[in-house]
């Protein structure tokens, strides 16, 4: 389920993806999620493909490894899609005895499942084009003015930059698991919905326990490295370039093309 999983990985380049400033990545991400919420039609979706595609290509990232990438989303996407074909009501599609698709939820659950699929797709750019430094850095700047009220911002960045680097780690971890059980005659693709969910328990424990073990080993490894998460000195500081503001070009082309799209489309 998890092998492949690339999320949470960095490779390095030298793209134009690569050289932009973390903070413009960052700001791009969130308002690329927001856009994605509020996109109720499926043209407006294709559209995000076709840019998600162009992203591929500026960073230079193989189609194939990308796509192998996304293969342990399907899951949760397919998820979301049976969710609301069956729990959604409407006027009929298909009806096999008690059971009943309704035309709502299939809209519903195919553009659910396509904002996920995208969701993953545009979080993936940016950690295979961004450094764990640099990252950790762009997202402690743009929160900076939230550490006047007292909130630990410093604390925050570096929790969801350790968060995100570990995701590979755990899906290789997860995989290993999958594969230790299955040699072992486990049969976790076979039998009732319930059996599937109890025989994942000797897969999802011993997780767990290396979750937190590894948890408990970086903890230790960043006190015993006096790491306090105060005001720390940088080497280079962080300045918008030419890149960076064209960047901030397209994204403001890419508003005001959502914003005409969706009036057209509700007119």
């Amino acid at each position: 389920m998890f092998e492949g999983l690339i999320i949470g990985l960095y490779i390095p380049g030298s793209s134009h993806l690569h050289k932009l400033d973390p903070r413009t990545k960052l700001i791009g991400l969130i308002l690329f999620i927001i856009l994605l919420f509020l996109q109720t039609n499926y043209l407006i979706i294709a559209l995000n493909t076709v840019f998600l595609g162009l992203l591929l290509i500026m960073a230079k990232v193989p189609l194939k490894s990308f796509l192998k990438g996304l293969k342990p989303i399907l899951f949760f996407a397919s998820l979301t899609l049976l969710i609301h074909l069956f729990f959604t009501p409407g006027s009929t599609l298909l009806s096999f005895g008690k059971i009943t698709i309704t035309s709502e939820g299939a809209y519903r659950g195919g553009l659910m499942a396509t904002r996920l699929v995208l969701l993953i797709g545009y979080s993936t750019i940016l950690t295979l084009t961004t450094s764990p430094i640099q990252l950790t850095y762009g997202l402690e700047k743009i929160l900076n003015p939230l550490s006047k009220a007292g909130i630990p911002v410093t604390q925050f960045a570096m929790m969801v930059s350790i968060a995100l680097r570990f995701l590979p780690t755990l899906a290789l971890e997860a995989d290993k698991l999958i594969k230790a059980q299955v040699s072992r005659g486990a049969q976790l693709n076979e039998g009732s919905l319930i059996k599937r969910g109890y025989s994942l328990v000797p897969i999802i424990v011993p997780l767990f326990v290396s979750t937190f073990r590894r948890a408990e080993e970086l903890a230790v490894a960043m006190e015993t490295r006096c790491y306090g998460g105060g005001e720390r000195t940088r080497m280079y500081e962080l300045s918008f370039k030419r890149v960076d503001y064209m960047a901030f070009g397209v994204m403001v082309v890419y508003l005001a093309m959502f914003f005409a799209l969706q009036c057209n489309l509700l007119i």
